[in-house]
């Protein structure tokens, strides 16, 4: 019976090793996700030096939850940016249109906008515009992106984007994935005229995918009657 004790003492001990070791490891794993996730947030696109999706979308709700009804999210698709790379310039050129985006977007939205690249030729802002500015606002965005960029050997390229605006005050609701579907549905109900899109109700119950829709009657472009 004693020696039976004796042999199970050292396994208790081994097992309340184990344990006092997992314990400061399961604090570590914990910590490693949440600094990873951190990081990820804080990861810049390389090209453009804007955030990347996860960062955006964090400081986006920041944004949203700062300012609610005050707040605008806008995204931004550039047109015809295929025949841009597959131009004279090549994908040199589609860089610095990409970069040259990116830095108007950036002026625009000022120092406490959130500024993103979602992926390829599409960008998104969410900034503190109020209802009394948003039409002129928007519509400077618009003059600011079709201005002609200027590549590294000199040449000027045309650009063209298509704007679409979402704001909580006429959505109803400061849900970031909401706003952005309407803003999206907004954007290509006005694609290829050059004008912002201000997105309504109409526009956030719009069943497409991804907002990619043609424009539909109800559509209020800045600048002409709604």
């Amino acid at each position: 019976m004693a020696s039976t004790t004796r042999g199970q003492a050292p396994f208790g001990n081994r097992a309340l090793l184990i344990t006092s070791l997992a314990v400061p490891l399961t604090g570590w794993t914990v910590h490693a996700v949440s600094l990873h996730r951190k990081l990820a947030a804080a990861r810049r696109d390389p090209l453009t030096g804007l955030l990347g999706r996860d960062g955006y979308t964090t400081r986006a709700r920041q944004t949203l939850d700062r300012y609610g009804d005050s707040a605008l999210v806008v995204l931004v698709d550039l047109d015809h940016f295929k025949q841009i790379n597959d131009g004279p310039g090549g994908h040199a050129a589609g860089d610095r249109v990409l970069a040259a985006t990116a830095q108007r977007l950036t002026t625009w939205a000022g120092s406490r906008g959130a500024v993103g690249r979602l992926g390829g030729d599409e960008f998104a802002v969410a900034v503190r515009i109020g209802r009394a500015r948003r039409e002129i606002r928007l519509a400077q965005l618009a003059t600011l992106l079709a201005q002609p960029v200027q590549t590294d050997d000199g040449a000027l390229v045309d650009v063209a984007a298509s704007i679409g605006a979402a704001s909580p005050d006429v959505i109803g609701t400061t849900d970031l994935g909401l706003l952005q579907r309407a803003a999206d549905a907004a954007m290509y109900a006005g694609k290829h005229t050059g004008a912002a899109v201000c997105a309504g109700p109409q526009h956030a119950a719009m069943p497409s995918i991804n907002g990619r829709r043609a424009g539909r009657p109800g559509t209020h472009t800045l600048g002409q009657a709604a």
